[in-house]
C-alpha cells in the first residue's frame, strides 16, 4: 500500500481536509477555492476542487449517456423498460459511493485520485 501525506495544514479558517471536502458538495465551492487566495495556493485544496469539477463534468455526461441508452433500451419489449430503470439506478448509485469515498478521503487527508479525472485534476 503507497503511503499518501496527510493534510494537517491550515489554509486561513478551514483545515485543508475540511476545504478539501467542502469542494465535493457542489461544484460552487470547489470554483470559490480556486479563486480565494489562500485556498488556490495549496495543492491539496486546488487538487480536489479540480477532482471536484471534473468529476461533476463527467456525472452529466453519464447523465446524458445513460438517458439514450434508457431510450433504446426501452424500446425493448416487456423488459427493455426494466432493464433501463435497472442500469439507471447503478450508475446513480456507483456515482453516489464514488462521491462518497472521494470526499471521506478528503477529509482523511487523502489525495485520492479518481482514474482519469485525479490525473487531469493533477495537472490543473
Amino acid at each position: 500500500m503507497i503511503d499518501t501525506p496527510s493534510a494537517v495544514g491550515s489554509t486561513g479558517f478551514l483545515k485543508e481536509n475540511v476545504a478539501g471536502a467542502l469542494a465535493y458538495l457542489t461544484f460552487i465551492p470547489a470554483l470559490i477555492f480556486l479563486w480565494v487566495m489562500p485556498f488556490k495556493r495549496n495543492h491539496f485544496v486546488r487538487f480536489h476542487s479540480l477532482q471536484s469539477i471534473f468529476f461533476a463534468i463527467a456525472v452529466v455526461i453519464a447523465a446524458v449517456v445513460m438517458r439514450l441508452v434508457f431510450e433504446v433500451l426501452a424500446l425493448i419489449p416487456a423488459i427493455g423498460f426494466l432493464v433501463g430503470w435497472l442500469a439507471v439506478i447503478l450508475v446513480a448509485l456507483a456515482w453516489v459511493i464514488t462521491w462518497v469515498v472521494a470526499m471521506v478521503k478528503a477529509l482523511q487527508g487523502e489525495l485520492f485520485k479518481l482514474p482519469w479525472i485525479g490525473h487531469m485534476a493533477e495537472r490543473g
